[in-house]
Formats: structure tokens, C-alpha cells, sequence
């Protein structure tokens, strides 16, 4: 039952047998608003490891908490506050999100990779499929379900300070009043407000001038799958000079959690050919952070084909102009300090196996 579908009358009568002890009843009360807090656990933190673990310490104290719910407000409303507190908690012991673009200047001629960083500091994929499917939930939000996962629009909100993150996330992808983000944040309406303007002048600083939700809808189904496909060949087949044509002069390649970046399209036809281009590669596409993407099978002699890469692509007009490669674990051994998802895991979450034929 979708959030749309529940009357008043049945959200407290789950309240009522909720409070009595009925975890099933919390359970359906929650589970229509699940994908949406796992998504505002995404934002607010960048990792959907993080994500995971907060939105599980948000359910178990909306769970100990329900005695003292009296309904003052929305079980929606209500949940999201608990889940923003426990995100806001996170980020005093958690540095933000970043990607290596943001983190130094382009690699020069002959760079080498150099070691992956695997401390906590990279952003991290985020599955389309795991995005909430009724969004009709959030009338007043500015921002639709897909361009508030966009890597640009996540590097934007991972810029401001958590509070101000929270407060333009409640308002502008939720659509919550300033009276109500007030309420959940325990501050005055005032506060809410002017941390808002700040927010609003941040996000008109980082975000490009066009969405990639516009720019793949100006491409068109038929064209965006043609491009995939037309890179995920071309990649199979080693041909650089295929992938060079489909980037922008100014393209980029970076490869979280390896910091080296590749700037222009030199430096990138001279990274290609030394590695990527040397290896043997299955691809599936899917979509991640609201952007087209592959899914990247690694060929490995003990192995086989195995889940390595989650390839974001950023378009600009009719050509690439970022590839964001998220390398899983598995490619530097799976540290077990290391919290990010191994590759079945990842791929799991989009419908993938863990080997490809």
C-alpha cells in the first residue's frame, strides 16, 4: 500500500496496534517510506553503506519512540526527523563525501594510478532501482526523485555544512514546510529560513545549467541506449578511438577510490591504452545516480568475468563529458577495514549477478 493509497484511519490504526507491540504493523507503517529515507540517508551522507546503517539506528528508535508519538504530526513527517537527526549524528563522525575531481588537480603525461584511498572520503553509487517508486508523496519539492541523486547535485549538498544540508533536503527534494523542518530540527522557523537562502545560493553555484534529467530527456530513450551500448562496445572491442569521439573536449575520468583523475582528451586517450584497453570487459547497462551507466565485468584468469566497475556517464548535449568508474573492493583485495560494498553486493542491488558469461 502506497502512501497515497493509506487513509488516516488506517495509518492509525497501524499506530494503534504499532504502539501495542505489533512489529508488523510498524513494519507496513514504514515500509511505504523506506526508499524514500534510505534516499535521504544517501544525500545527507554521500554512502549508501552509511545510508544503510543510519536509516537502521532511524527504525530502531522509531520504534522505541512510538509510546511517545501523539500524532502531532504526520508518521512521514515524524520519520523523517528521526532519520535527519540520525544522519546529522553520522556527519560528526564522518567527513563529507567527495570525488577525486574535487580532491586534487588532473593527473599529467605518464601518471600512474597510485593506490586507492579507502578511507571513508569518496562518494558513492547510488542504484536507481532503489529510489522510492511514488513520489506524488512530496507536492512542494523542487527537485524530482532522480536529479536529487545526480552526482553533481550530491557533490553540491556534500559542500554545505550538515545543517544547512539537512534544512535544503527537508524543503526542497521532501517538500516540508520551514514550520516543519523547524519542528523536526528542534530551531526556529527563522533559522530554517535563513539557512535555506544559503543553502538555495550554494546549490545555484554548484549545479550546471542544465540537469542530466533534462539532458537525457532532450536525448531521447532511443539515443541515450544507442550511446551505451555504442561505449560499452567500444570498450569490449579496446578501440580508443571510438571512446575518444564520444567525449567533449574538456571530458574527465576519475575512478574512485583511486584519487588520479584524467582531464582532456590526451591525457584520457593516454589512460585508456595503458590499462582499461589491456583488459577483457562485459557490460550491462543500467542507470545509477538518476544517470545513464554500465555495469563493468572485470575478466580475471581464477575469476572469470566478476563485478568490478558501476561506470556513471555525464552527458552533455549528445557526448560524454564525465566518466565517474566506481571501483569496487574486490579490485584491491577487499580490505576488511574497507566499508563499501563488495561487488556482488553492488551489483545485487541492480539486479546483477555477480559474473557475467
Amino acid at each position: 500500500m502506497s502512501t497515497t493509497d493509506r487513509t488516516a484511519a488506517d495509518e492509525l490504526s497501524l499506530l494503534q496496534a504499532a504502539a501495542a507491540g505489533d512489529e508488523r504493523a510498524f513494519g507496513e507503517l514504514v515500509e511505504a517510506h523506506r526508499a524514500g529515507l534510505r534516499a535521504h540517508c544517501y544525500r545527507m551522507l554521500g554512502s549508501l553503506p552509511d545510508a544503510e546503517d543510519v536509516l537502521q539506528d532511524a527504525l530502531l528508535k522509531a520504534w522505541r519512540g512510538l509510546p511517545g508519538f501523539e500524532g502531532r504530526s504526520s508518521v512521514r513527517s515524524w520519520l523523517y526527523a528521526i532519520a535527519t537527526n540520525a544522519a546529522l549524528d553520522a556527519t560528526r563522525h564522518r567527513a563529507r563525501r567527495e570525488l577525486p575531481v574535487d580532491f586534487g588537480p588532473a593527473a599529467g603525461p605518464g601518471a600512474s594510478l597510485g593506490d586507492a584511498v579507502l578511507d571513508p572520503v569518496w562518494l558513492g553509487p547510488f542504484p536507481d532501482n532503489l529510489l522510492p517508486q511514488d513520489a506524488s508523496y512530496s507536492p512542494e519539492a523542487r527537485y524530482e526523485q532522480r536529479e536529487s541523486v545526480e552526482l553533481a547535485f550530491i557533490v553540491a549538498v556534500q559542500g554545505m555544512p550538515p545543517l544547512q544540508r539537512a534544512v535544503f533536503l527537508l524543503r526542497e527534494v521532501l517538500g516540508f514546510s520551514a514550520a516543519e523542518i523547524a519542528g523536526q530540527l528542534g530551531t526556529s522557523s527563522g533559522s530554517v529560513t535563513s539557512a535555506l537562502q544559503r543553502a538555495r545560493a550554494r546549490i545555484a553555484r554548484g549545479l550546471p545549467a542544465q540537469s542530466q534529467q533534462a539532458t537525457l530527456r532532450r536525448l531521447g530513450d532511443d539515443e541515450m541506449r544507442a550511446t551505451v551500448q555504442r561505449y560499452a562496445d567500444a570498450l569490449e572491442r579496446g578501440d580508443a578511438e571510438t571512446l575518444i569521439g564520444m567525449l567533449t573536449e574538456d571530458a574527465t575520468w576519475s575512478m574512485p577510490p583511486v584519487p588520479t583523475w584524467f582531464s582532456g582528451l590526451d591525457r584520457i586517450r593516454e589512460f585508456l591504452i595503458r590499462w582499461p584497453l589491456t583488459e577483457q570487459w562485459r557490460h550491462v547497462p543500467v542507470r545509477c545516480n538518476g544517470q545513464a551507466a554500465v555495469a563493468c565485468y572485470l575478466y580475471d584468469p581464477e575469476r572469470g568475468f566478476y563485478a568490478a566497475v558501476i561506470d556513471v556517464l555525464t552527458m552533455t548535449d549528445s557526448k560524454i563529458s564525465a566518466i565517474t568508474a566506481f571501483m569496487t573492493p574486490d579490485m584491491f583485495g577487499s580490505p576488511p577495514s574497507c566499508r563499501d560494498l563488495t561487488g556482488a553486493e553492488l551489483f545485487s542491488l541492480f539486479g546483477l549477478p555477480a559474473t557475467a558469461a
